[in-house]
């Protein structure tokens, strides 16, 4: 009898598992979600979320408050070998999200679009949120989750072919970093992914603020980068 008291015990461990709680949190702020899995990549997860931390050094803005989630509230890996355990997971209580972000992930182009689960998490964040934000093939999960039909939208320089063929309903932008489309922003990822999250934080808040965090992190900012760099659609 002793083995099969054993299991019951497990069992009953097991299902009383409780779910993450939902952090305090300033209803003032733009809660910003950062969407991870395992083998996404640091520079993608990591530049954006610099430039959000930072707001919270700014006087008299809105500021950001950014957490992760995932499918599962469990550690996970990035492509460089990074060890992250999400703060959330889907079914997870957690605080409204104001703006998600798609940071690319090595199974953007293969199995993360067909996980039912993880398109309609978007589906339904997207639905509510004011901005979403992807970053290199992050926004493979876009237009899998039927996101960006009709729309405009650019990724990393090497997959734009193949976006355009697996997604011919997207309008695929060729020439820019970023490209904004209403609420959908996407961009070329890497490096650039630091100009991305300073164009939101540029709509958000304005030059001086962007020029601010820029200055903070050492990076260049103007707003001919604007021009220059990203594709606006025009209503």
């Amino acid at each position: 009898m002793r083995p099969i008291l054993l299991l019951v015990l497990v069992s009953l461990s097991c299902s009383n598992e409780k779910k993450s709680e939902v952090k305090n949190y300033d209803v003032d702020s733009y809660q910003v979600a950062f969407l991870i899995m395992d083998g996404v990549y640091n520079t993608e997860l990591t530049a954006p979320w610099d430039i959000f931390e930072h707001t919270k050094y700014r006087e008299g803005i809105k500021k950001m408050e950014v957490f992760t989630i995932a499918e599962h509230r469990e550690t996970i890996r990035t492509s460089e070998g990074l060890n992250i355990r999400a703060d959330y997971g889907f079914n997870d209580s957690y605080p409204p999200i104001d703006i998600l972000v798609i940071p690319s992930a090595e199974s953007h182009l293969s199995s993360a679009l067909t996980n039912k689960a993880l398109l309609n998490f978007v589906r339904a964040i997207a639905s509510n949120a004011t901005w979403v934000t992807s970053h290199c093939d992050g926004v493979f999960v876009l237009g899998a989750a039927g996101l960006l039909e009709g729309k405009y939208a650019t990724t990393f320089p090497a997959d734009l072919t193949q976006f355009a063929e697996r997604f011919p309903k997207v309008k695929v932008v060729h020439d820019k970093i970023v490209v904004q489309d209403g609420k959908y922003i996407s961009s070329a990822g890497g490096a650039k992914s630091f100009e991305a999250a300073l164009y939101l934080t540029h709509l958000l808040y304005g030059e001086k603020v962007t020029q601010e965090l820029a200055q903070g992190l050492v990076l260049d900012w103007s707003e001919e980068m604007v021009d220059s760099q990203v594709f606006v659609k025009e209503d």
